[in-house]
């Protein structure tokens, strides 16, 4: 029998505002249109957190509807990893300002900065955590408030990006540490700091320059994307002797629907088995991945047994991919 880290429950939150498509591009004179950004992202809504709400209040939503599924108190929880770029502040940690909101009293809580794959990477380290018993009950968490940090006369960029947060809660779990049993079967991350300039957010707390907005360069990032995305799928399947047909279910990062069709396209995927919520929420950074968890299996369209691959691409240029089974 081995540990295994178990997705025992699922949360998300989205703030209450709603922008449209037309909404932005009249609110910001923006020369865009709903049909020029459907068309070339998918997106037609994204969330925008109020004035007062902040990361850490939208991944403590989130965090609180995981431990409800799970049926877990918060006293419960070991460790609590969030992935974010917009924290609260530089510190402390938008994690413990989790800890204390939720009232988890033990364990320890940091954050992590992977950009959109940075909750591939907190399902990584919470992975190994479980695995080398130093936690059994961790949640992993991606907020973001990127309607913040973006450049709103920038039409290339300000369509893309929405607010939100989502969380997992995972537990330890003996079982046969088999790929037909529950959990994740592995993690793979990467980087390469050469392409860090294609996707940043300008300056920061400690910068000369001091905190700025963000930065794309579209075209780079969609090559980038699919070949680097293809190929770490593949490690993954080929690392626990798995094919594209074993996949039941793709969760992709929600960077932009022609990203998400190519990734199909490569699995052999039919478009019913992969979950897309860039649409409605538009691309929420390290929350997007959670928050279409949440979205598949409170709906139950990810069902127990279930082989599910998440993969994402973001600034640094970072990228992952995980084998979770239900």
């Amino acid at each position: 029998m081995v540990l295994r880290a178990t997705i025992a429950g699922c949360g998300g939150y989205l703030p209450e505002r709603r922008l449209s498509n037309d909404e932005l591009a009249a609110q910001y004179g923006i020369e865009t249109s709903d049909a020029w950004i459907r068309e070339r992202t998918g997106i037609c809504f994204r969330h925008i957190a109020a004035p007062e709400e902040t990361a850490s209040d939208m991944g403590a939503a989130a965090a609180r509807e995981a431990l409800a599924q799970a049926g877990v108190d918060a006293s419960e929880v070991d460790a609590i990893l969030v992935a974010t770029s917009t924290p609260d502040s530089a510190f402390p940690a938008t994690a413990v300002r989790i800890q204390a909101k939720i009232g988890a009293t033990k364990g320890f809580a940091f954050d992590m900065a992977a950009a959109c794959t940075g909750f591939v990477y907190g399902l990584g380290v919470a992975d190994s955590l479980i695995r080398t018993g130093q936690a059994r009950c961790v949640l992993v968490i991606g907020t973001e408030v990127y309607s913040r940090i973006l450049d709103w006369t920038d039409r290339g960029t300000c369509v893309l990006f929405g607010d939100g947060a989502g969380a997992v809660l995972l537990r330890a779990e003996e079982n046969g540490g088999t790929t037909a049993d529950r959990g994740l079967l592995s993690c793979h991350l990467h980087s390469d700091g050469r392409f860090g300039d294609i996707l940043h957010i300008e300056g920061g707390a400690g910068s000369t320059g001091g905190p700025g907005l963000l930065r794309m360069a579209g075209k780079e990032v969609f090559r980038h994307a699919v070949t680097k995305l293809a190929a770490v799928v593949d490690e993954a399947l080929g690392a626990n002797g798995l094919t594209h047909a074993d996949i039941r279910w793709l969760v992709p990062h929600q960077a932009n629907a022609r990203i998400i069709d190519a990734m199909g396209r490569k699995l052999n995927l039919p478009s019913e088995r992969v979950v897309v919520t860039v649409d409605k929420h538009a691309n929420t950074s390290a929350a997007s991945i959670p928050l279409a968890l949440n979205e598949a299996r409170r709906d139950g369209r990810i069902a127990d047994g279930d082989l599910v691959v998440m993969e994402a691409i973001g600034g640094g240029l970072t990228w992952g991919a995980a084998l979770a089974r239900f």
